[in-house]
């Protein structure tokens, strides 16, 4: 039977690209994102790709709708063997002294927390199998304080901890969990920012295992544009 990957969150750019690439490489996908239209979109692409996929309709800010959509996924695709989350941006971005609890919390709810649900929900059937893999996706500002990006930083910083100390504790285990920090934008034809180069990296990620995390991009090109506007 094939392997299974559930990509929550999943959009058009890196999801689509994580897809395609575990997709080819054998695996049937299951789709978790909030709008069933451009589900159904990804959908189609995948399997005029000749890739078996499924889409679960939920938003990641419900945790009974993630809870539904992933138990879902597992009726109809078996247990799931890859887990990537990296739903895209949305909410308010704010600067750091003029972050609220409002605006962090609607980051935290999107990185961190909806991460840790869906963890949750795939974790028991690879603690019970002896394997599987937890890909989770980091912006930059995880790892460069920038203050545009304060609210999206904090609650990033925080699953990429999150991620490391994962790592640390289920690699024992048999269970991996790598990270994927991306300093630069996803585009089609943007070199190693493009989807399909990020969806192989992951793949890669995946196949070797001998690290916690990868950098997609120039963290010190970042970093140089962070005390320019500073």
């Amino acid at each position: 039977m094939a392997k299974t990957l559930v990509v929550v969150g999943a959009g058009p750019g890196l999801g689509m690209g994580v897809a395609r690439a575990f997709g080819r490489a054998g695996f049937q996908v299951g789709l978790v994102a909030r709008t069933p239209e451009k589900l159904d979109a990804m959908v189609a692409e995948l399997t005029g790709l000749g890739i078996g996929a499924a889409a679960f309709p939920a938003d990641v800010h419900d945790h009974d709708a993630l809870s539904a959509a992933l138990g879902a996924a597992r009726e109809r695709l078996g247990a799931v063997d890859v887990l990537e989350y990296g739903p895209s941006p949305t909410g308010p971005i704010t600067g750091a002294a003029a972050t609220t609890v409002e605006s962090a919390s609607a980051q935290v709810e999107l990185n961190l927390l909806g991460a840790v649900h869906a963890v949750g929900r795939v974790l028991p059937d690879m603690r019970a199998r002896g394997d599987g893999a937890i890909l989770l996706t980091t912006g930059v500002s995880s790892t460069v304080p920038a203050p545009f990006l304060a609210n999206v930083g904090a609650a990033m910083s925080g699953l990429r901890s999150w991620a490391h100390a994962l790592h640390a504790e289920l690699r024992p285990e048999g269970i991996y969990v790598g990270t994927m920090t991306i300093a630069t934008a996803i585009a089609p034809g943007g070199g190693e920012g493009d989807p399909d180069a990020v969806g192989a990296r992951y793949l890669r990620m995946y196949r070797q295992r001998d690290r916690a995390e990868e950098v997609v991009g120039d963290v010190d090109a970042f970093r140089a544009l962070v005390a320019r506007r500073s």
